[in-house]
């Protein structure tokens, strides 16, 4: 599965457009995490464990989102795009989207 972020794939033909897929997850935050991205906070730096919770939950949306094209019979998914919003206090979803198509070879 060819996935991009841009509408076309150099040197290959969109044939057929399926149509948008998408894949979500929503996460919460761990009591661990939370306690050590307090003291981060006091003495600055990187979040390790929100670091990790987000490239986790990037991997399970994009795996559902191509599943869902490859049940349509792509190849490919394009404009592939990625949106995170708010559910509730310490729950998140991260969303993604993009166009299922089938490219030449």
């Amino acid at each position: 599965m060819v996935l991009v972020n841009t509408e076309t794939v150099p040197g290959r033909q969109i044939l057929e457009v399926k149509g948008l897929v998408q894949g979500n997850t929503v996460r919460a935050k761990h009591v661990g995490r939370d306690i050590m991205a307090g003291l981060k906070n006091i003495v600055g730096g990187e979040l390790k464990g929100y670091t990790e919770l987000l490239t986790e939950s990037r991997r399970e949306a994009t795996a559902r989102m191509m599943a869902q094209a490859q049940e349509l019979g792509a190849n490919a998914i394009v404009n592939v795009r990625f949106a995170t919003s708010s559910i509730s206090a310490g729950a998140a979803e991260l969303y993604a989207y993009g166009t299922a198509v089938v490219l030449s070879e």
